[in-house]
């Protein structure tokens, strides 16, 4: 292969030493990047009707999101170092595979423990499409090419979870929370044959286990490491308190309907987006540490304000204009955060990428159910869990480079 620098580009898609990462194959594996979204967000107008059917509250239903969480969280670390040692392709099968046999079991789950099982498996599967579709990107192209292909998995990532919820609030009336879930597999499905059709084998397996055992010491010693990792995690805290507590918060709490809830979803996630955006724009003339500092502080007065509006009893309408302002803020922050951890350990980014991602997910698995605490009708409780995961995140922001 020839060297990097004498790669060209041409319209079919970025290569790299005259091979082209085609956009056949750039869409699936952006198309494994978004299912994780979709299957976290498609079913969320659901949530009522199942704590109906299967007759449990808001805080047991809200476990079908938390073991969903945990098993991508967990997947994080095992899928990356799979596919390092046995190479791309067979596990990336294997996992699609599995991705599917676990959305019909939660499509037909006939019990709430089983439904929970279910999703936890369909989050581990779906961590091996995350994990192993970067990495594919990886093994193939380097500089503007990478970036413009993990531009396009970010960008499909990024409207996944604006258009998942509204187009469940759609759904919710004709097909049910189950003909949500019957989606999120026939979705898998069609990933698989994507997958058989169009990923090639991308790296040569390397056999044993102590270079990721190396790398993740190497990992846990970086202090510069630490603080960045934990602005990110509780960030993300933020974001899955507020998706967790967002279908009975809108619809039982404002008052909304499945489709208004919807609506409104789409609304905070666009502004997410166009925050990341700004943010991306801004990084070029602002320190990230700045913006990040700068973003934590408007979070941090939208969740406390929200809190204080909960609790004193303020009108509905009201809660929805702190959420929109914490949830954009959130574009600030998590990306740049992000970054200055990568930064701290390109040596070993791999891992360094698997335990950010462990660390997201875990947390994120951790606050989802607190949120149902309250009851389906409390707007206090994820307000306060909203507020206490930004004053945290405010805390370690202290410890980022000046």
């Amino acid at each position: 292969m020839t060297s990097p620098s004498n790669a060209t580009e041409d319209p079919a898609g970025p290569v790299l030493a005259g091979r082209e990462i085609r956009w056949p194959l750039l869409l699936v594996l952006a198309a494994l990047a978004a299912v994780a979204p979709v299957a976290t967000d498609l079913y969320l107008p659901g949530f009522p009707a199942i704590g109906s059917e299967l007759g449990v509250d808001a805080s047991g239903v809200q476990l079908t999101l938390t073991s969903f969480l945990i098993g991508m969280a967990v997947g994080q670390l095992v899928m990356g170092p799979l596919s390092d040692r046995f190479g791309r392709r067979n596990p990336l099968i294997v996992s699609v595979v599995v991705s599917v046999v676990a959305g019909v079991a939660c499509a037909v789950a006939p019990t709430l423990p089983l439904l929970v099982a279910a999703r936890l498996v369909q989050g581990l599967a779906g961590a091996g499409g995350m994990v192993i579709g970067r990495a594919v990107i990886a093994d193939l192209a380097t500089g503007r090419a990478a970036a413009r292909a993990f531009t396009l998995m970010l960008t499909v990532g990024g409207v996944a979870p604006v258009l998942a919820p509204s187009v469940g609030g759609v759904l919710a009336g004709p097909v049910g929370w189950r003909g949500m879930l019957w989606a999120v597999a026939l979705l898998s499905v069609a990933l698989l044959v994507a997958v058989i059709a169009v990923v090639p084998e991308t790296h040569t397996p390397a056999g044993g286990t102590a270079s990721f055992a190396g790398a993740l010491r190497s990992v846990a010693g970086s202090r510069g490491y630490r603080a960045p990792v934990a602005v990110f995690a509780f960030s993300f805290a933020v974001m899955m308190a507020y998706i967790a507590a967002s279908p009975f918060l809108y619809q039982n709490v404002v008052g909304l309907s499945e489709i208004g809830y919807g609506v409104l979803f789409g609304v905070n996630a666009a502004g997410l987006i166009g925050a990341g955006a700004v943010a991306g724009r801004l990084v070029r003339r602002v320190d990230p540490a700045r913006m990040i500092r700068w973003c934590l502080a408007v979070q941090v007065a939208a969740t406390v304000s929200f809190l204080v509006l909960a609790v004193a009893g303020a009108p509905v309408w009201t809660f929805p204009v702190a959420v929109f302002v914490a949830v954009t803020a959130n574009g600030g922050i998590m990306g740049n955060s992000a970054a200055l951890a990568m930064a701290e350990v390109r040596e070993v980014a791999g891992t360094g990428s698997a335990v950010l991602g462990f660390g997201q997910f875990a947390l994120g698995a951790a606050v989802s159910p607190l949120v149902g605490l309250g009851g389906a009708d409390s707007a206090v409780v994820p307000a306060a869990v909203m507020a206490a995961a930004s004053l945290l995140a405010g805390t370690a922001a202290r410890r980022l480079p000046k």
